[in-house]
Formats: structure tokens, C-alpha cells, sequence
């Protein structure tokens, strides 16, 4: 994590040289009331888990994981958009517990669809950082339960997201763009063992979105 932050530090520390740079370099069309831009993002969600365990104790812990996103956003005005986010995910699950040892809950896959609603600065500038704030909704599925259980249930939740990001003008209507998302998640976990016990855990997943792509605005 610390890794990924200081590369997106580096590249926003850099481009906020370019921004420097007179506006009559670039081209100022910009974005505008009525465009839409798809991007697409190689995006790492880091988890951020506090969890509460009963029965057993110990913290559950989630697996980062590494993947492609789509998103489409719609201006409505100059500076005010929305964004709609796709992307699913592999998690690796289990419960760390110090005193008796750690408990394989197997893999969940993770499909979280974002909305936020963003306002975008600068956005006839090359250099166009913007802010955003919504809503996601986190469906588990496609569980990989160990022998070692009888089963696994996540429910699925609500939870809110903020983000902030940058657009970069490279030529035409391509952009670079550099985004981090952080989302309040909770889920609550049941899980059975094959001796019938229910262990029932309460997890906040609150996971860290940092991504970056290329974008092209209709």
C-alpha cells in the first residue's frame, strides 16, 4: 500500500508541474455539460479490516487483490459528474487468532458497483483533479468453502465511498487518470463448522481503491 501511494505522490507531484505550465500549451475544450468518458483502470482494493469474532476470537482478515475496472462517468455540467464504477474481485478469507491458530474460511469473490457524484476542478485544464462522494453495494458470491466447514454465508451491504482523482490530457480526447477510492463496508459472516458450532463475525472491510488508467471522452 505504502508502495502504491508513493508512485501515485510521485505522478501527482509531477503533473502538478505540468499544471504549472500557460494554459495555451494544451488545448482547451476540456470537459464539458453533456460528455461522457469511459475509463479503464488496473486497480489494487486493499482491505482495511476491524472485525469482531465470536466464540473463537482473533480478526478475520481479507487478501488484497488485483484487477481491472470500467467506469463510465456523465457530465452534467462542467465541474459536476457522475461515475459509475465496475470491477469484481478474489478474496482470500480467514480468522488470525494467536491462541489457536489461524482459520481458513476459503474465497469469496467480491462485485462492489460504485456510484459517486463528482466535482471535477480545473475542467478545461490539462490538469483536472476533481473529489467525489456516494454510494456501493457490496454481493459476495461464488464462495470456495474448505472441508474443514460446513459453510460460509457474507451478507451483502451498503456502505459509502469517497474518492479523489486526477485527469490528465494526453492527446485528443485521451486522458491519463490516477484515482483513490475509500469505502465503509461492513458485512456480517456466518460460518459453520462440521461439528455444527456457528461462529458469527461482525467485519468492517473498509477497504482502500487505488487505481490508475486511460480514459476517452465522447
Amino acid at each position: 500500500m505504502m508502495r502504491i501511494g508513493k508512485t501515485l505522490a510521485a505522478a501527482g507531484a509531477a503533473l502538478l508541474l505540468f499544471g504549472a505550465v500557460p494554459t495555451e500549451v494544451f488545448a482547451q475544450d476540456g470537459k464539458s455539460a453533456g460528455d461522457i468518458m469511459v475509463r479503464g483502470r488496473i486497480i489494487g482494493l486493499l482491505p482495511d479490516e476491524d472485525s469482531t469474532v465470536s466464540v473463537i476470537g482473533g480478526d478475520v482478515d481479507a487478501s488484497n487483490a488485483y484487477t481491472g475496472e470500467v467506469d463510465f462517468t456523465y457530465f452534467f455540467t462542467d465541474n459536476i459528474a457522475a461515475e459509475l464504477i465496475a470491477a469484481t474481485t478474489k478474496h482470500k478469507m480467514q480468522v488470525d487468532n494467536s491462541s489457536s491458530g489461524n482459520v481458513g474460511l476459503g474465497n469469496v469473490w467480491l462485485l462492489p458497483p460504485t456510484l459517486t457524484l463528482q466535482y471535477h476542478f480545473m475542467p478545461k485544464q490539462a490538469f483536472s483533479p476533481y473529489i467525489g462522494a456516494g454510494a456501493t453495494y457490496a454481493v459476495f458470491y461464488n464462495k470456495d468453502v474448505p472441508s474443514t466447514l460446513r459453510s460460509v454465508d457474507y451478507d451483502n451491504a451498503w456502505g459509502v465511498a469517497l474518492q479523489a482523482g486526477f485527469d490528465y490530457k494526453l492527446a485528443g480526447n485521451w486522458y491519463f487518470n490516477a484515482d483513490v477510492k475509500k469505502i465503509f463496508l461492513n458485512t456480517d459472516v456466518t460460518v459453520v463448522t462440521n461439528t455444527g458450532t456457528v461462529i458469527n463475525a461482525d467485519v468492517d472491510l473498509d477497504p482502500w481503491v487505488v487505481g490508475v488508467g486511460v480514459g476517452y471522452k465522447f
